[in-house]
């Protein structure tokens, strides 16, 4: 679905309003500069929705995205959703008042039962199709998290690029950036390095493109230069990988891997130029 904004509310291009249920959890005085990301951790859509707008809740968020794509505006454009809570992020505090949340229904940390099989918080039975293996960046063991659908990853990136250009924000940023330590959400299987780079677009300030490259063989990927270094748990990388190019140093380039491997995204590490082949930059 292709949006616009129309007087602080998402509106389709058809003219249809976006889905709206007023949360009473907001207050005025918003000056926003950045997007964050989270996650609901919660059973559904549905009632996530319903929680961020129970006045009980004293939390809501700008946008809900349904794993189906669908969107649920809660707070209006020029209104703070109570999302962030407290934060800090480059000399802000209180991200409530400098941001726009968007939460994605995905049931966050996952607990897999004796019988093997991953079960959310609330109950919610995940199939294995669905699971990220991977330790959050903050620290903890490697664990189980909910991974994020291609059709919500679009919408969410659809509309947060359309806050960046209309409100000509700064940034986009994860819930655990702005609340370490206190807080885990987007988490480890949510691809923000690939998700940013579609909302802020492509190459650097001086507009240069993208260097992406395929793997020819199955690769390993590596934290550093070299065989001494150790082998990522994303390794062996599939033939046919994308990736793309950060850096170099003698044989081996610095690579992020645009495409999810064993349940992980935005893996970064090293890898040997002679296993790769160029494509197109974008």
């Amino acid at each position: 679905m292709q949006v616009k904004i129309v007087r602080n509310r998402l509106i389709a291009d058809d003219g249809t309003p976006v889905s709206y249920r007023r949360s009473p959890n907001q207050s005025p005085g918003l000056e926003p500069a950045y997007v964050v990301v989270h996650y609901t951790a919660g059973a559904s859509a549905e009632s996530s929705i319903d929680w961020l707008t129970n006045p009980a809740a004293r939390a809501s968020a700008h946008v809900v995205v349904g794993r189906d794509g669908s969107i649920t505006q809660l707070v209006g454009f020029d209104r703070q959703a109570w999302h962030a809570g407290r934060s800090e992020w480059q000399g802000l505090e209180g991200l409530n008042a400098h941001s726009f949340g968007i939460e994605l229904d995905n049931g966050g940390p996952l607990q897999r039962r004796a019988d093997g099989v991953w079960y959310t918080p609330f109950g919610l039975r995940i199939s294995d199709e669905e699971v990220g293996l991977a330790p959050h960046r903050d620290g903890g063991p490697v664990s189980g998290w909910h991974t994020y659908s291609t059709e919500q990853l679009q919408v969410a990136a659809d509309v947060a690029n359309l806050l960046v250009r209309h409100f000509g924000l700064l940034d986009v940023i994860g819930h655990d950036d702005i609340a370490p330590g206190r807080k885990r959400d987007p988490g480890p299987a949510f691809p923000m390095q690939t998700f940013r780079a579609r909302v802020l677009g492509r190459g650097d300030a001086g507009g240069s493109a993208r260097l992406l490259a395929q793997t020819t063989t199955v690769l390993n990927i590596r934290t550093g230069p070299g065989t001494r270094f150790d082998k990522l748990p994303a390794s062996p990388l599939p033939a046919g990988t994308k990736l793309e190019l950060l850096a170099e140093q003698d044989a081996w380039r610095q690579v992020l891997v645009l495409d999810a491997v064993g349940g992980e995204m935005d893996v970064e590490g090293w890898v040997h130029g002679r296993y790769l082949r160029a494509l197109p930059g974008e």
